[in-house]
């Protein structure tokens, strides 16, 4: 399933790439891509953990760069 994330906020290149590294490592994430130009992650998750994929991946997001907002677009 492919869900798109706004990462509003990311305040350089450095930090979305730590960002993708970490959410590429999650258990049921198939790929995962940062654009810091347009602030979107892209991700293949499998069926049925997607909201625990989610989560997760705003704690990373959180924790690497607090002061980015983290949106499902869809």
């Amino acid at each position: 399933m492919k869900k798109i994330i706004k990462l509003e906020g990311l305040c350089c290149a450095n930090c979305a790439a730590k960002i993708e590294e970490e959410v590429k490592k999650l258990d049921g994430v198939e790929s995962a891509s940062i654009s810091f130009m347009t602030q979107r992650m892209t991700m293949e998750v499998q069926d049925g953990k997607t909201d625990e994929i989610l989560e997760a991946a705003k704690k990373i997001s959180n924790k690497i760069e607090p002061e980015a907002e983290f949106k499902v677009l869809r």
